[in-house]
């Protein structure tokens, strides 16, 4: 499954997309866990201490952010899904 990065986040996994394979009924906590595997400092730029998103990155899935389905971080993840993770971008 390809999972898409953006902003600072590519600076950590070497480009805009990763491809890793995932356990069919994966979650999106369950592919999160994959991704630090390989990208360990990943965790500190996603997580918090308790484990959950920080509130400023977004994961989203076929272009919904995951904090606003009903499963949030346990939503199953299909293999034709979008993946896109952002961190928080500041601008003006």
């Amino acid at each position: 499954m390809d999972i898409h990065f953006y902003a600072t986040l590519r600076e950590v996994t070497g480009g805009k997309t990763v491809s890793l394979n995932l356990a069919a009924e994966c979650t999106v906590r369950q592919m999160l866990e994959s991704v630090f595997a390989v990208y360990p400092l990943l965790r500190a730029k996603l997580m918090d201490a308790d484990n959950n998103l920080l509130p400023h990155v977004h994961v989203f899935i076929n272009g919904r952010d995951v904090e606003y389905l009903e499963l949030a971080m346990e939503t199953v993840i299909q293999p034709s899904d979008k993946l896109d993770i952002f961190p928080a971008v500041g601008g003006g």
